[in-house]
């Protein structure tokens, strides 16, 4: 076994552009923040970010956690899978994970106004993609996802012969459930996917924690679902992220800065 002391990723910031490891800081604070409200699953998941001015994204390595990711533990793949650039892991030779790359890069490909794209595996976004029902909007922050979409399961994401479903079904929505299999959100930047991320994870809590009372769901009129539905929408707002972003990475150094690194 490999002492954790000794895990020490050689910095890449020298290796990369400044636009790149700007990238690479924001990547490393959104793994980071995952984990912190929960939203990890070990080694597996995946969140990416498209790497500025190159047909290329960063992705996490198959074997670190999501506590662990450095901006310099970060991979860079193109479209095809091939790895660009990759750490000195000590110790370790961590690689893609396969799936990672099928769903990611299938976004990354076909819609180039997207920088990240987010995909979890909780037990509220699993346990809400195994209902029939699906997200159903009862409170105001689920109403912001009223027109989510959804994917039906066709087994483990590794054939590229999945993407054209996968780019189909997301549509121009910012997030979509897989049905039988999790969560998954984009965004224009890594803030707006985090906040995606979250607020979707949170519909899905209080949904499943609403739905085990065992009583009625107190109904709310399809108007007013349609009219915050639009009070969410980019054209009628700042975009997300702006605000609470530069908080959140505060918060990160404050528990631990060395996602920076």
């Amino acid at each position: 076994m490999l002492d954790s002391v000794d895990f020490r990723i050689p910095s890449m910031r020298h290796r990369v552009s400044p636009e790149e490891w700007q990238a690479r800081m924001d990547l490393a604070a959104c793994y980071r923040l995952v984990a912190l409200y929960e939203m990890s699953d070990l080694i597996a998941n995946h969140v990416s970010v498209r790497v500025p001015g190159e047909e290329a994204f960063l992705i996490n390595p198959y074997g670190m956690l999501y506590e662990e990711i450095t901006a310099s533990s970060l991979i860079k793949i193109d479209h095809e899978g091939n790895v660009l650039l990759k750490p000195d892991f000590p110790g370790q030779d961590y690689g893609v994970n396969r799936a990672g790359f099928v769903i990611h890069s299938a976004i990354h490909k076909a819609k180039h106004e997207i920088a990240c794209v987010a995909h979890t595996h909780t037990w509220a976004g699993m346990a809400v993609s195994s209902l029939d029902c699906g997200l159903l909007p009862m409170t105001q922050t689920s109403m912001r996802f009223a027109k989510i979409s959804y994917h039906d399961y066709q087994g483990v994401v590794l054939d590229l012969e999945m993407q054209d479903a996968l780019v189909r079904d997301l549509g121009d929505n910012n997030a979509m459930i897989l049905r039988n299999h999790g969560l998954l959100t984009v965004g224009n930047t890594v803030a707006e996917c985090f906040n995606a991320l979250h607020r979707l994870e949170l519909s899905c809590k209080t949904q499943i924690a609403a739905m085990s009372c065992g009583t009625k769901l107190r109904e709310v009129p399809q108007a007013v679902i349609d009219a915050t539905y639009m009070n969410y929408q980019p054209h009628v707002r700042r975009p997300y992220g702006v605000l609470d972003w530069p908080a959140l990475c505060r918060k990160l150094d404050r528990i631990d800065p060395s996602w920076r690194d």
